[in-house]
C-alpha cells in the first residue's frame, strides 16, 4: 500500500458544506481537489476514515480558516488523534493581483500552503475558556 508518513488536507469551510483538498507530502506532490463533503460531524469523521483506510500509516494534518463555523471542526479533528490548524484569514499569505476566489481554490492554497509551512496557526482556545458575550454577563442563567 501507500507508504506516506503525512498527508496535508485543507477545508475550506462553510455552514452546509466543506471544499476540500489534500497533498502527499512527497517532494513534487502537488494538491489534488478532493470534493465537497457535508458540513457535519459525521462527514468530516467519514471523511478522515476515508484517507485513514487510503494512508495506514501516515499522519493527517488538517488546516482551516478561522471563521463563523467555530472551532468544532479543530476539536473533532484532535479528538481523532489527528493535527488540526486554525489559520487566521488574514494571515494567509496572497499574492500580489490574486482576485479570483473559489472554494475549491482556497482549498488548494490552504493544503499547499499547509505543506511548505507559509502558515501561522492561531490559538484555539478550551470551550471553558470561551469569553462571555455582552449579553450574557448583563443576564446571567
Amino acid at each position: 500500500m501507500n507508504k506516506h508518513s503525512m498527508i496535508f488536507i485543507g477545508l475550506d469551510t462553510h455552514k452546509e458544506f466543506h471544499e476540500v483538498a489534500y497533498c502527499e507530502e512527497q517532494r513534487g506532490a502537488s494538491p489534488v481537489h478532493y470534493g465537497r463533503v457535508s458540513s457535519s460531524k459525521v462527514s468530516v469523521k467519514k471523511l478522515l476514515r476515508q484517507f485513514e483506510s487510503k494512508y495506514p500509516s501516515a499522519t493527517l494534518h488538517v488546516v482551516y480558516e478561522a471563521g463563523p463555523c467555530g472551532y468544532w471542526i479543530y476539536r473533532l479533528i484532535t479528538s481523532l488523534g489527528h493535527c488540526c490548524y486554525v489559520v487566521a484569514p488574514s494571515l494567509i499569505p496572497k499574492k500580489p493581483g490574486e482576485r479570483i476566489k473559489t472554494d475549491r481554490r482556497d482549498a488548494l492554497k490552504l493544503v499547499k500552503l499547509l505543506k511548505s509551512e507559509d502558515l501561522t496557526p492561531i490559538y484555539v482556545p478550551e470551550p471553558e475558556e470561551r469569553r462571555k458575550t455582552p449579553r450574557e454577563e448583563r443576564h446571567p442563567l
